[in-house]
C-alpha cells in the first residue's frame, strides 16, 4: 500500500462496505477535537510533504481544521448503530448511513453538536433537472484556436507553459471513456493521472472512468490532444479526478462530496481545484437555498471552497447556466464565494450568452469573476470524437488552464496575488460588471503586471541614449489614455499622439531612426500629471 493511499485510508475514513444506499445518509458533527491523537506538530502524519511544500511557500501555518477527527468520535458513532462512511476534518464531522430509529442516540452523544440529513437512502429523483446544462454539436479542424487564443494560452504555450508541475483535481460527474480513447492517452503513458488519490465519493470505489462524460469534456479542454484538431489548454499537469456528483439526483450530499474531495486533494497536495458544477435547489425543497444565501459564506460548497483556498489551492468553479432562468439568473454555490474564480460564458466575439449567470452575490461583490469562451467550445466526448459544446461548464477549465500555466511560470506566487493579478489584468478590470465580471483574462496581461509589480517610477523610458526604437512603459497602464508629445530642443512640437495602454498592451514603441542626433524632450500628460523626460538620439 502506497503513502498516498494509506493516508486516504487513515484520514478520510472511507468505509469498507462503500456507500450505503438504502439508509438516509447524515453529517454528524462533532463539537471539538479534544482527545485527538493528532497534533499540528506532526502534520507529516496527515498531510503529503507536497501540501506541507504548498503551505511553505505560502506563509500558510498547519491550524486545528487540518487535524483528523477524533477516531474516539467516529467509533462512538459506530458503536451506536451508524455506518461511517467518510470524514471531514475541515468542518470537524462524519457522513453516516443509518435507520432512523438512532438519530436521537446520535444527538445525545456528548460530543455530537448537531445532525443534518443530507441525503434520503431510497434517492428519489425529480426527473425534471437537467443535471448538466450543456449543448454539443460537430466540430471543426484546428477548433481550439479561437479557445486558446482568446485567453491567450497560445502565447503561453509559446512559452513554454504546458502546466508541467502543476496538479489539478477536477470535480465532476464521472469520467467516462477517458481511460480508453486516444486524445487522453498520453495522461496515461506519461503517469499524468494520479491513480492513487483519484475516487469515486459515490460509490466509494478508485473507479472514476464511468457514469457520465461531463468531466470527460471539461477534463479534455484542459488536456486533451488530437493532431491537426484539438489542443488541451495544459497538456502537460498532472490531475487528479474525482467524482462528486450523483448525476440521476439533486442533494446535499453532493455538496459534502465536493467538500471530501477537496480534503483528500489538498492532502494530496494539489494545486488547484477545477469544478464546473453548481449547487442552488435540490430534489427536496428543505434542502433548497435562497438567492439571499449566495453571499460567499452559506452554502455548504462555497464553505468547503473558501477553506480550500484557504490552504494555499487556487478554485476555479462555472458561474451556472442560470441566466434564462427568471426565478434564479445568478452565479450558484461555489462560485459565490469571496475567493473563488466565478467564469462565465461568451462567444467568440466576445458577447456574453445569455444563459451565463449573472451577478452580484447577495452580499453585493462583483460575479462573475472572469469570461471565457463558452459557446462552441471544441470538447472530446466518451467516443473520442471531437465535437463542440456551450455552457459555463466548459469556460471555467479554459481558466484553470490559463492559471496553471502562470503558476508553473510563477511557482513562488502566492494563490491570493495570483487571483488579484487575474482580476486586475482582465479586460474590463477598470470597470467591471455583474454581467462579464472584470472581463476576459490574458496570459500576456497577467505576466506584464507580475513583471512590472516592482516598477517604482510611474513611467520608463528605454533605451536612452536611443539609436532606432524607444520604448514607453508606465508602472499602471490600466490608468487611461496617455498623450506623448516629441518635442525638439528649440521647442517645436514634432510629433504628438494619444496612446491607449493597457496590461496586455502594457508599452508603447517608437520609431524614431529618423530623427537627427540630439537632445530631444519627451511630454507625457496623464490624467493627472504631465512628465518629461531628456531623450539623446544617436545615430
Amino acid at each position: 500500500m502506497g503513502w498516498n493511499k494509506f493516508l486516504f485510508l487513515l484520514v478520510f475514513g472511507v468505509c469498507a462496505l462503500g456507500v450505503q444506499a438504502q439508509e438516509n445518509q447524515y453529517v454528524v458533527f462533532f463539537a471539538d477535537k479534544t482527545g485527538t491523537p493528532y497534533s499540528i506538530n506532526a502534520p507529516e502524519t496527515f498531510l503529503t510533504q507536497r501540501a506541507l511544500d504548498r503551505r511553505e511557500r505560502q506563509n500558510i501555518s498547519i491550524s486545528e481544521s487540518d487535524l483528523p477527527v477524533n477516531p474516539v468520535y467516529v467509533q462512538g458513532l459506530r458503536d451506536a448503530g451508524a455506518a461511517v462512511i467518510y470524514t471531514t476534518k475541515w468542518m470537524n464531522g462524519a457522513l453516516v448511513s443509518c435507520d432512523d430509529g438512532i438519530l436521537s442516540a446520535l444527538k445525545d452523544l456528548p460530543y455530537v453538536s448537531s445532525v443534518e440529513l443530507v441525503s434520503p437512502g431510497n434517492h428519489p429523483a425529480s426527473g425534471s433537472r437537467s443535471k448538466f446544462k450543456t449543448e454539443v454539436t460537430e466540430a471543426t479542424a484546428e477548433a481550439t484556436d479561437t479557445q486558446l487564443s482568446m485567453l491567450g494560452l497560445d502565447a503561453m504555450h509559446l512559452d513554454g507553459k504546458q502546466g508541467d508541475g502543476i496538479v489539478i483535481a477536477v470535480f465532476d460527474g464521472g469520467f467516462l471513456g477517458v481511460n480508453l480513447t486516444t486524445p487522453f492517452q498520453h495522461l496515461f503513458t506519461n503517469n499524468q493521472i494520479d491513480l492513487n488519490n483519484s475516487f469515486d465519493f459515490i460509490s466509494g470505489t478508485s473507479n472514476v472512468f464511468q457514469y457520465d462524460d461531463h468531466g470527460t469534456r471539461v477534463l479534455s479542454i484542459m488536456s486533451a490532444n488530437v493532431d491537426g484538431s484539438f489542443t488541451g489548454g495544459i497538456t502537460e499537469a498532472s490531475y487528479q479526478l474525482y467524482v462528486t456528483e450523483d448525476v440521476p439526483t439533486e442533494y446535499r450530499i453532493e455538496e459534502y462530496n465536493w467538500l471530501f474531495a477537496a480534503e483528500r486533494a489538498d492532502s494530496a497536495g494539489a494545486d488547484i481545484i477545477q469544478s464546473s458544477l453548481g449547487y442552488s435547489t435540490f430534489d427536496i425543497a428543505s434542502m433548497n437555498y435562497t438567492t439571499d444565501q449566495l453571499d460567499g459564506k452559506t452554502t455548504v460548497v462555497t464553505q468547503a471552497a473558501q477553506l480550500a483556498f484557504s490552504k494555499g489551492m487556487m478554485v476555479i468553479a462555472s458561474a451556472g447556466n442560470e441566466g434564462n432562468d427568471a426565478s434564479w439568473r445568478i452565479i450558484t454555490g461555489p462560485a459565490d464565494g469571496n475567493d473563488v474564480l466565478a467564469v462565465g460564458n461568451i462567444n467568440s466575439f466576445g458577447v456574453r450568452s445569455p444563459s451565463s449567470s449573472i451577478g452580484p452575490s447577495a452580499d453585493g461583490r462583483i460575479k462573475p469573476d472572469l469570461v471565457a469562451l463558452g459557446s462552441g467550445v471544441s470538447v472530446v466526448r466518451a467516443s473520442g470524437s471531437v465535437l463542440t459544446g456551450s455552457g459555463t461548464s466548459f469556460s471555467a477549465p479554459l481558466v484553470t488552464s490559463l492559471v496553471a500555466g502562470i503558476w508553473q511560470a510563477n511557482p513562488e506566487l502566492k494563490n491570493s496575488d495570483l487571483l488579484s493579478a487575474l482580476r486586475h489584468t482582465a479586460s474590463q478590470a477598470s470597470n467591471p460588471d455583474n454581467l462579464l465580471g472584470y472581463g476576459i483574462p490574458n496570459y500576456l496581461a497577467v505576466v506584464h503586471y507580475l513583471e512590472q509589480s516592482n516598477q517604482t517610477e510611474p513611467v520608463i523610458i528605454f533605451p536612452n541614449p536611443v539609436t532606432d526604437v524607444l520604448t514607453v512603459r508606465p508602472a499602471s497602464p490600466e490608468g487611461g489614455n496617455i498623450k506623448l508629445a516629441l518635442v525638439s530642443s528649440q521647442g517645436q512640437v514634432l510629433t504628438e499622439q494619444e496612446i491607449s495602454f493597457s496590461w496586455l498592451n502594457n508599452q508603447y514603441t517608437a520609431d524614431v531612426s529618423g530623427l537627427a542626433s540630439g537632445l530631444y524632450i519627451l511630454r507625457l500628460t496623464t490624467v493627472d500629471r504631465i512628465l518629461t523626460f531628456r531623450i539623446v538620439k544617436m545615430n
